[in-house]
């Protein structure tokens, strides 16, 4: 219990424990590279090692040099365990994996690049359907196995086919049969968890029929050996090209029966249709008498044409057109003589009238009206005063005569009435009037 993986000093400290002791346990980083099985929390296990004390202490601790699962008992203990945290998951899900494509162009294997499981696998691939073939060689067993699958199956997945090697289009993950030991890299979480991310369709082929590893349920299709996940990847050439052969046998069946249908089709559509002569003959007889009814109409308005252009070139003769322009300039002469006139007398009526207007101007002019004796009163902001009733008593007034202006102020004393105006006579016979 309490192992939490490797010490940044790459040492790995964890404690021992059964029913009724604990002990403290080391085991130093050269001793855990090379053991076969990693020591996991809850693992049951064999270890054999050497018991010190801890310098400064009375503390015992053992020193362990080789370490090995406590029978097949612990480890399916540990892989129910890690069965069930993945399914709580939903890493198992049916509904999570991905259909496998019909016809890779390239299958990406990840496997021992030694022995006869990838031998097996390039015999059935190219024996069913050639194809481009990747491998990504991996150790199927020992310590590093769960390390490097997991890489490569990611390794496969960061691939973008722009560079030089192209990124598959199906991944096959493949061992041979072997102990549950030997096997066990692919019930490793950390593989487990790389095949469930992987964008690409995985197929699992670890170990022989009877054989399931924790890759197996997570994989999108599992193939009971490496050489029926060969057989899954690719179909069969020859029955690929018979399938292909029927299908175009079957279309071309179709089409030729098709055509047959349209032809009997159309040829009772062309029964029901009249004949060529009962079509056209009609039409035919009514073009011909329109084109007689328009020779004939044609005719008549150029006859017509012919009397009227006749009747007029009587009228043109030049006598005729000599005398109408005579008698045209004799009378454009008479219209500019009276135009001359009516413009003459215009002016003349509008000359008369504005000097009118002028004098009535200068005899209503204030000044002149000034000029005959009289005053103009205005109050100290300039408004005019008409009557006495305006000026409020002690107010400065400011008088203008026709030769100047003269500041007065008002003395209070009693105002006046002044005699109502009479109104001028008016003679009838004077058009413009007169101001006195």
């Amino acid at each position: 219990s309490g192992f939490k993986g490797q010490h940044s000093s790459g040492h790995c400290y964890f404690t021992l424990k059964d029913d009724k002791a604990a002990i403290e346990a080391v085991i130093w980083k050269g001793t855990f590279q090379r053991l076969k099985f990693k020591p996991e929390q809850g693992l049951e296990v064999v270890v054999r090692g050497r018991v010190t004390t801890y310098p400064g202490k009375s503390t015992y601790q053992i020193v362990i040099d080789e370490l090995e699962p406590a029978g097949i008992g612990a480890l399916m203990a540990l892989i129910e365990q890690r069965k069930k945290m993945l399914a709580a998951e939903g890493l198992f899900d049916e509904a999570r994996k991905k259909k496998l494509p019909y016809l890779p162009r390239i299958v990406g294997v990840v496997t021992s690049p030694t022995g006869a499981v990838i031998r097996d696998i390039l015999h059935r691939l190219a024996d069913r359907f050639p194809c481009h073939v990747l491998v990504w060689p991996v150790r199927v067993q020992g310590e590093t196995c769960a390390i490097e699958v997991a890489a490569a199956i990611v390794g496969f997945n960061g691939l973008d086919g722009l560079g030089p090697v192209p990124r598959p289009d199906l991944i096959i993950v493949a061992r041979g049969g072997g102990s549950l030991e030997d096997l066990w890299g692919f019930n490793d979480e950390s593989v487990a968890r790389a095949a469930a991310a992987s964008a690409i369709p995985l197929i699992s082929a670890v170990g022989h029929e009877t054989d399931w590893t924790i890759i197996d349920l997570v994989a999108d299709f599992r193939a009971p050996t490496p050489t029926a996940a060969a057989e899954r990847a690719v179909p069969v050439r020859a029955d690929l090209l018979i399938t292909v052969t029927g299908f175009g046998l079957r279309v071309a069946t179709s089409l030729r029966r098709r055509i047959e249908g349209e032809r009997h089709r159309f040829a009772g559509l062309s029964r029901g249709l009249p004949r060529k002569a009962n079509i056209l003959d009609l039409p035919r007889q009514h073009f011909d008498n329109a084109s007689a009814r328009l020779k004939r109409a044609l005719l008549a308005n150029a006859r017509a044409h012919r009397t009227s252009f006749e009747r007029s070139a009587s009228r043109l003769r030049p006598q005729i057109v000599a005398r109408t322009a005579r008698s045209g300039r004799e009378r454009l002469i008479r219209l500019d003589r009276s135009r001359a006139r009516s413009v003459a007398m215009l002016f003349e009526r509008s000359q008369a009238r504005l000097d009118g207007q002028a004098k009535l101007l200068f005899t209503l002019g204030y000044h002149n009206v000034l000029a005959r004796g009289f005053a103009l009163v205005r109050s100290a902001d300039g408004a005019m005063l008409r009557r006495a009733a305006e000026v409020k008593p002690g107010s400065a007034l400011d008088i203008e005569f026709a030769d100047g202006h003269v500041g007065a102020h008002a003395d209070g004393s009693e105002r006046k009435a002044a005699p109502e105006a009479k109104a001028p006579l008016r003679r009838r016979d004077d058009k413009q009037g007169s101001l006195l």
